[in-house]
């Protein structure tokens, strides 16, 4: 009999700062990597042009704080943005806070990444175009909306996902999306094109796994009304100003310069009264798209629009009958523009607004009146051409994102989100497609008008991260499966299992309200243990490597209050109202685990005797992608127990252990263990009690690789043992061990 002592409260071990910070650079090296090099390309930025660079557009933008006029070119938004970053009076804020904005962006993904589970290599490289991406750098050291753009649609698209894989109570989906409504409807004020993003959002919503449809369509309804909400502000605040309920004075402008740059006046129907809107240049031999929409000679600044028509209507009519009538032209040329994203380097092609915009110059760029907008500001251009020097060389030789990787990334995500091949079961589906969808969106969008390397830049954003959760879609070992574990004795007392546990599953269900778990599952099978339960579940860590860990409680048919407590220390509870034994309730718990999006299962026992802390690790193996299967050894930790008879039978079934499936090991019985969750889906599970062997022995026996880490093993925090006398526990765990491996053995040779 174990021996019993007075409760003891684990506690989580709390690693001193300077340690944990070295750890998290040792288990992240490579995003550390990564960070450092964003950190110093940006302060070689901010160092190298001052107090910020200066583009046609910033000085619209800084003009623009005051008055806050709509009838510009420009939306407001970014202005808004500028007014407390300019208080003071100092521009260079302006490019710090953005170079800011970019890091944490960078940070964002790669959490994001690593919580939907996915590699830590992958998460790095995925956000490495943002980090090292030198146009990127560019972007954020101009007054520019560019960054701010990106932040908003990166943050509005988290809180819309609202967790990869995960499912939250019907309450909090519904604050999330209004949340993202918020955030997303907001960002149209700062690029127009974000008006665009609603369209994916809500057909997110809508075929959301894991709810009901009504529940769906309540939630998108209320995404799709609060993103309404800034944007229809915005055109009544315009229509104060200008009398059109509209969002930008210069639509009509933009379509005209889309379509003069190939509309054939000779042979479409053009009325008289807006023939003066034909280039005067032949075909071939048109000006560039900005030269028809700005320039002062443009036939837009010469025309007379027809009675009862305002210019951007005549703008509009135009763009639209050339379209209707030239349809091949106008695709021919959208198409093109559209593919230009994906060339392998950041070429100039013919006709393009100038890519040297976008490009560090080793003098500082000179557009409009900058110097009267810097004046304002008590500031002068500063470069320094060394370091301007330094960055140029950086930018024109390896320092960009080469189409083609992103075009891969962005297939990758599209395939996976339609469910081709092996992601047809993924839980990341619906994630990849949002952001495919939407970084594609916001690529095709600008093409319409015109294409720029810098409207390219949101894909640095959105198509990594859609082809990092495609890789793993693809990848994911832990996808639905049909499971030996899952099918019940066919024989014996318990020929009643499948029914037992498809009950309690669905009770599990209706009482979660079909939510989604962590990809870090915990599962605890407990009998009577109201007493000890409540010091190991507050001593589970919450997340493991930025990754979420739910706790799945399984009642064995307690007669106390174990199940009260495990909901009141934030357990979910799995009760299928019978007591059957640790091994059958185990298998329920990997069962609502797998079917909660579990990636990784870890067991814990109820009754104190493992530390919840020591959780991390079992799991690090396999977050490191070393092992499927990881189980704690208290002979290569520390154990408490002074009873000899148990410590001489951990050792002769270690020893038996390892003779018959010839791998060394040193503990076969521990109960704090972590595995893929396709592990407890493809070993067959039968035991109704004594089953840490026959998980064990089948998970050696399918070639999964099995590695072993040093774990305490402590006295029972509680109650007493409920496995029995010694002696007849060791023959029954004998049993087992010797009949899981005559069972494998002969399942292989057949």
């Amino acid at each position: 009999m174990a021996t019993t002592t007075s409760a003891q409260t684990p506690s989580a071990y709390v690693a001193p700062p300077s340690r944990s910070l070295a750890a998290f650079l040792r288990g992240h090296w490579l995003f550390s990597l990564l960070f450092a090099a964003g950190v110093v390309l940006r302060a070689v930025t901010a160092l190298a042009y001052r107090p910020a660079l200066l583009y046609i557009d910033s000085l619209s933008y800084l003009t623009n704080i005051g008055p806050l006029r709509p009838s510009g070119a420009r939306p407001i938004g970014y202005s808004v943005f500028l007014r407390p970053l300019t208080a003071f009076g100092d521009l260079r804020v302006v490019p710090v806070v953005q170079h800011g904005i970019g890091l944490a962006l960078a940070a964002g993904m790669y959490v994001l990444l690593l919580r939907a589970g996915v590699r830590r290599w992958i998460a790095a490289l995925a956000a490495a175009p943002v980090l090292l991406d030198a146009y990127q750098l560019q972007i954020e050291q101009n007054v520019l909306s560019e960054t701010l753009f990106q932040a908003m649609v990166f943050g509005g698209i988290v809180l819309l996902i609202d967790g990869v894989g995960r499912q939250r109570p019907f309450s909090r989906r519904l604050l999330t999306a209004a949340a993202a409504g918020v955030v997303l409807g907001l960002a149209v004020p700062v690029r127009l094109i974000g008006q665009f993003v609603v369209v994916p959002g809500v057909a997110y919503l809508l075929l959301e796994q894991g709810r009901r449809w009504p529940r769906r369509a309540v939630v998108a309804a209320l995404f799709a009304v609060v993103f309404a909400v800034p944007v229809l502000a915005y055109m009544a605040f315009y229509q104060s100003r200008t009398g059109d309920f509209a969002l930008t004075p210069v639509g009509g402008r933009m379509l005209y310069g889309r379509v003069a740059v190939l509309v054939d006046c000779g042979r479409i129907d053009i009325p008289a009264d807006q023939r003066d809107l034909c280039p005067d240049e032949p075909l071939g031999q048109r000006l560039k798209i900005d030269n028809y929409v700005w320039n002062t000679e443009s036939p837009v600044n010469r025309h007379d629009p027809p009675r009862g028509m305002t210019q951007d209507q005549s703008l509009r009519e135009f763009g639209a009958r050339v379209i209707r009538q030239q349809p091949l032209d106008v695709m021919t040329a959208v198409a093109i523009d559209m593919g230009k994203m994906f060339w392998p380097t950041r070429a100039q092609f013919p006709n393009d607004v100038d890519v040297g915009r976008w490009q560090f110059q080793q003098v500082y760029p000179r557009y409009g009146r900058y110097l009267e907008v810097l004046a304002a500001f008590d500031a002068r251009p500063e470069v320094s051409p060394a370091l301007a020097s330094l960055l140029r060389r950086y930018q024109l030789s390896v320092g960009y994102t080469p189409g083609p990787v992103l075009l891969a990334w962005l297939l990758v995500g599209l395939a996976a989100g339609l469910g081709v091949g092996t992601a047809r079961q993924s839980s990341l589906r619906s994630a990849c497609l949002l952001w495919s969808v939407t970084g594609a969106l916001l690529a095709v969008l600008p093409a319409l008008y015109e294409f720029s390397w810098r409207y390219m830049l949101p894909a640095l954003v959105t198509m990594p991260v859609a082809g990092a959760l495609g890789v793993t879609a693809f990848t994911d070992r832990t996808r639905a499966m049909t499971a030996t574990a899952d099918r019940p004795p066919t024989d014996g007392p318990h020929s009643t299992a499948g029914a037992v546990d498809d009950a309690a599953v669905a009770r599990f269900r209706e009482a979660h309200d079909d939510r989604r778990l962590g990809p870090i599952v915990v599962v605890i099978a407990a009998y009577d243990e109201q007493d000890a339960l409540g010091a190991v579940l507050d001593g589970i860590p919450p997340t493991v490597e930025a990754m979420p860990v739910s706790v799945v409680v399984v009642d064995d048919g307690s007669a106390d209050a174990t199940p009260d407590v495990a909901r009141r220390h934030g357990a979910y509870v799995a009760e299928p109202g019978v007591n059957r034994g640790q091994g059958a309730a185990l298998r329920l718990g990997y069962r609502i685990a797998r079917e909660g999006g579990a990636r990784f299962i870890a067991t814990l026992d109820a009754d104190g005797q493992y530390d919840p802390a020591e959780l991390r690790t079992v799991l690090q193996p396999l977050l490191d992608d070393r092992a499927d299967f990881v189980t704690g050894s208290r002979r290569l930790g520390r154990e408490e127990t002074t009873d000899g008879f148990r410590r001489a039978g951990v050792r002769f079934y270690a020893w038996l252990v390892s003779a018959l499936t010839r791998q060394k090991i040193t503990d076969t019985s521990f109960g704090l263990r972590a595995m893929r969750a396709e592990v407890t889906s493809t070993v067959t599970l039968r035991q109704p009690q004594y089953q840490s062997s026959e998980l064990l022995i089948g998970a050696l026996a399918h070639g999964f690789h099995v590695v072993e880490v040093p774990t305490t093993m402590r006295q029972r925090a509680a109650g007493a043992s409920k496995k029995g006398h010694n002696l007849l526990y060791g023959l029954r765990y004998g049993g087992v061990v010797v009949g899981t491996w005559l069972r494998e053995r002969s399942r292989h040779r057949a």
